[in-house]
């Protein structure tokens, strides 16, 4: 799953408006964060297998440390415990903690098998909707809209910036879902190392629109004076 794990980050914003928006990006993309670094790292291994599924050539031969459920467990306490240290709210940490298990949960439907419980685990768990192109760009296509109307509607532009930014991120974020489903696989698994590098693209620019949105209030009503 790529863009529903942002559906979700930005659906996250009208429950809590105190993180950023780069820091729930952040959270919600924890998981593929570390990946391609255990991936440089020669921990954990990929390959390009066309045919493995009907939507993604990767094969994700093993990778118990970024996307394990034991593992995901603890990077979401992890992630709770040190925003709670950096910011000393319990519900923005619970929520961002949230975020981060909801990769797992979001993988969940859309992988073939090929989650594991824990590090050594033989089970292995996966929905299989990557088996069903069309299934899944319903499924996560609908994710990524109602995040972004959920998001549109709790917050305002203070300026033409924070309009404009959003927009093109949600733009680009499609534009990049719909050009990897008709691309050809990549040369080798290698290049997924430098799928991080656009991921902290996107949450740097997820940090710019904050700085430009404010939270949506509702008025309170006016009560009538008693006498």
């Amino acid at each position: 799953m790529f863009i529903g794990h942002y559906g979700a980050a930005l659906a996250a914003k009208k429950f809590d408006a105190r993180p950023s928006l780069g820091t729930m990006f952040l959270a919600s993309q924890f998981l593929d964060l570390l990946w391609p670094a255990l991936l440089f790292l020669g921990v954990e291994k990929v390959s390009v297998e066309p045919g493995n599924s009907a939507f993604t050539p990767l094969n994700f031969v093993y990778y118990p440390f970024s996307h394990s459920l034991f593992f995901t467990l603890i990077w979401a306490v992890i992630f709770g415990v040190f925003y709670y240290l950096k910011a000393k709210n319990l519900r923005s940490s619970f929520l961002l903690g949230i975020l981060v298990l909801s990769h797992w949960v979001l993988d969940l439907l859309t992988h073939v098998p090929d989650l594991p419980l824990y590090p050594g685990s033989s089970i292995k768990l996966g929905l299989g909707l990557w088996n069903f192109v069309s299934l899944t760009v319903l499924v996560e296509g609908l994710i990524f809209i109602v995040g972004a109307f959920l998001y549109i509607a709790s917050t305002k532009a203070e300026n033409k910036k924070g309009s404009i930014l959003l927009w093109s991120l949600l733009a680009l974020l499609a534009v990049i879902y719909v050009s990897g489903m008709l691309a050809p696989p990549p040369p080798s698994a290698g290049t997924m190392v430098f799928s991080g590098i656009y991921q902290c693209l996107f949450i740097a620019w997820g940090y710019f629109i904050d700085r430009n949105r404010k939270p949506v209030t509702l008025a309170q009503p006016v009560m009538a004076e008693e006498h």
